[in-house]
């Protein structure tokens, strides 16, 4: 077994969580490892709804301190990557068995001012009979709401927040496993193993994080060793990706009659994203998949609202991740709290392990700053938060200037195609120059597997944001696998030297 070095912090996870902390531990001057089993992003945080949002619904269930939090938030995560984060209006159609209308009217006024609103604009009321919003639904829908949210790649922040705390000096391994780890005095010694060749190693650190998402209990018992209680409530939620169902730009949010709701919203040009579900999970969370209920239920609940009703025939994709939530005793899934929970298993002087339970991709940030607010007796010389007004690496531009930046990017490459230049603008960002740098056409980039994918770009993923197979690249770096047919999606498996990714997915 070979010496991997000592560390300030080690943590476990590649999620979201994981890496906003690695990211913000880095940055204020500790050494990070960061360990991941599979691919970055490989499970619950490449399998969200899409979106940074303050959570209408948690209103509902008084979590107002979630929901400030999450308000004030999305200006916050879209500031620092409009290139990835960008806004989009929600329309909430009205209709009887809802509450009244002006008690939803002021709910989203409560919603427009309680994170302190600056850039997104505010709620408005919409007339579905006369507004291009009410086209495709049925009749007996007349009026709405229209407020606003954010949109977000998901997989992409949380790659963005492991390059970043990397470029800052950080390891992340991924497809790297962590089967043991002992306490030693003021100190972990973690045992890992790479996947890859199954080779061991260990390494030291003076602290540990647990953000391993629907592991965290077994983290906990099985590699920690601790005699903790089960403190994670496992709920699936799936999605399905259709055929474009309405014209326009903006989603939608369904209020269905079980009290649940769905979102119907745009999604990588030609389709339409729905979901969620919330439903109980037991089992190992890899093997997560949507289930023939789900797909009755998104379906009927979307179908309610639209004249044309979504057939199976229309689904192009399907997706599950399991969200760990609090298990703080609510009756059902979808009442469960979102609010994440941070604890720490420190006795005396001894090293930390810090957990880390629920939370939202909107939160992550902050969830990091609290993370390590409850590490600092570790580390006093830890430097003070930094996030708030740093961007992720590409995001270094205005906010309201994305289009005239990203038109500005298409006039410097114009051998590419306008919509391919603009994926490359909304994945990159201004890290499009360092992707194309020497470029003067089509033939610098080697062979276009599809959809404007090039050799350059398979070669960029792998050495820069630690892309390792088709299924990475197609799945989670990007949604190419959505615009590619089998022959392509097979040809980039080649490319990249693996084996054609495993349709876990629904794919058409």
């Amino acid at each position: 077994m070979e010496p991997g070095g000592e560390y300030d912090l080690a943590v476990i996870g590649g999620g979201v969580n994981g890496c906003g902390i690695a990211r913000d531990a880095q940055g204020r001057g500790l050494r990070v490892f960061l360990a991941e089993m599979a691919d970055l992003a490989s499970a619950t945080s490449s399998a969200s709804t899409k979106l940074i949002h303050g959570g209408l619904r948690y209103l509902e269930f008084h979590e107002f301190r979630l929901v400030r939090e999450a308000l004030a938030e999305r200006e916050v995560l879209l500031a620092s990557a409009p290139h990835i984060i960008w806004p989009m209006r929600f329309v909430l159609p009205y209709h009887d068995g809802l509450r009244p209308w002006p008690v939803i009217r002021f709910g989203l006024f409560v919603y427009d001012h309680l994170g302190g609103r600056r850039i997104l604009p505010p709620t408005r009321s919409v007339d579905l009979a006369n507004d291009a919003v009410g086209i495709g639904l049925k009749r007996k829908y007349r009026r709405a709401f229209e407020y606003s949210d954010c949109r977000v790649d998901d997989a992409r922040l949380v790659v963005l927040n492991a390059r970043d705390a990397a470029d800052r000096g950080a390891e992340i391994r991924t497809r790297t496993r962590c089967i043991a780890a002992r306490r030693e005095g003021a100190a972990w010694r973690l045992t890992l193993k790479d996947l890859r060749d199954g080779r061991r190693f260990v390494i030291s650190a003076r602290g540990l994080v647990n953000a391993a998402g629907p592991w965290v209990s077994e983290v906990l018992t099985g590699v920690a060793g601790l005699d903790a209680p089960a403190r994670d409530r496992l709920v699936k939620g799936s999605h399905i990706v259709v055929d474009r169902i309405f014209d326009h730009d903006r989603a939608y949010i369904f209020q269905n009659a079980d009290g649940r709701i769905c979102f119907a919203i745009p999604y990588e040009g030609g389709f339409t994203l729905i979901g969620t579900t919330d439903e109980e999970f037991g089992g190992d969370p890899a093997t997560a998949a949507i289930s023939e209920p789900e797909i009755d239920y998104l379906l009927g609940a979307v179908s309610e609202y639209l004249e044309k009703p979504i057939a199976r025939s229309d689904i192009r994709w399907s997706y599950a991740g399991v969200r760990p939530l609090y298990d703080d005793g609510a009756s059902k899934a979808q009442e469960t709290t979102r609010d994440y929970v941070l604890t720490l298993d420190q006795p005396g002087d001894d090293a930390p392990l810090l957990s880390v339970f629920g939370g939202k991709i909107t939160t992550y940030r902050r969830l990091a700053e609290h993370a390590l607010e409850k590490l600092a007796g570790t580390f006093p010389r830890m430097r003070p938060p930094w996030t708030r007004t740093a961007t992720l690496p590409g995001g270094d531009i205005p906010v309201a200037g994305f289009d005239d930046w990203a038109e500005n990017a298409a006039g410097r490459y114009p051998f590419l195609e306008p919509k391919t230049v603009r994926r490359l603008c909304r994945a990159y960002g201004t890290r499009i120059d360092a992707l194309l740098h020497g470029a003067g056409s089509v033939a610098d980039l080697g062979q276009d597997l599809g959809g404007g994918l090039s050799e350059r770009e398979v070669a960029y993923l792998k050495a820069n944001e630690w892309a390792e197979t088709a299924e990475d690249i197609l799945w989670r770096r990007s949604k190419l696998g959505l615009h590619l047919d089998e022959s392509q999606r097979a040809a980039v498996a080649a490319c990249v030297g693996a084996a054609a990714p495993a349709q876990s997915a629904r794919a058409g």
